[in-house]
């Protein structure tokens, strides 16, 4: 599903679109998957590590 928006960008980054696509809301939407995607990587990989450092977790997973 999707749900048209109206959002302002600086002219520059209009530019910036429009030189690469014709089609602005794949383009937006393509960036905003990535960047969620790297987001949760990053949130996942601190979670990992919180993980790692707790030592009531290792004396568990080591039992």
């Amino acid at each position: 599903m999707s749900t048209k928006v109206s959002i302002t960008l600086d002219d520059e980054i209009l530019h910036f679109i429009d030189a690469r696509t014709a089609n602005r809301s794949s383009f937006i939407n393509e960036i905003l998957r990535r960047e969620k995607q790297r987001i949760f990587l990053q949130e996942l990989a601190a979670a990992y590590q919180a993980q790692a450092a707790d030592p009531d977790l290792q004396v568990d997973v080591e039992a």
